[in-house]
């Protein structure tokens, strides 16, 4: 099966749904090396006793880690033609993602506008939830790009 590799302004209609295909298996290796290099030390992401004796099974995976994988496995679809990143807004954590958890990723577009200023690109909006291989959800966010028209 082939997929699109991102979509032009014109592609995007307020209220269309994208399911991001691929998911991403957050591992162990993941998490640490993310918190080290972003000197998240909290233990709960990195020592696995500590995280039981918070109650839960394994270590957690860092929420800033969530977000970017999220994040990435919607920018194929949405934004890789290219386009200025404008910003996050409402972000939400709705459960603790643990290690080992394979995350999946969905988009809606809220909103699509031309431009008064750059007259080859578009605003689009759209709200991403990712989701557990559970189907649970465990974070939202919107964001903004500007999108390429098309040539």
């Amino acid at each position: 099966m082939t997929w699109s590799r991102g979509n032009h302004f014109e592609d995007f209609s307020v209220g269309r749904e994208f399911v991001h295909h691929w998911g991403r298996t957050i591992t162990e290796s993941d998490n640490t090396l993310f918190t080290v290099l972003t000197l998240n030390y909290n233990p709960i992401y990195t020592n696995s006793d500590y995280a039981r004796a918070e109650g839960h099974a394994r270590s957690v995976v860092c929420p800033l880690l969530l977000f970017n994988t999220v994040f990435g496995l919607s920018v194929e679809e949405l934004s890789e033609i290219g386009g200025p990143f404008l910003g996050v807004d409402d972000l939400v954590y709705l459960r603790p993602v643990l290690v080992g958890e394979t995350v999946y990723a969905s988009s809606r577009v809220l909103a699509c506008r031309e431009t008064e200023n750059r007259p080859g690109f578009g605003i689009v909006t759209w709200k991403t939830t990712g989701i557990n291989e559970a189907a649970e959800p465990v974070i939202t966010f919107q964001r903004a790009n500007l999108v390429r028209k098309r040539p």
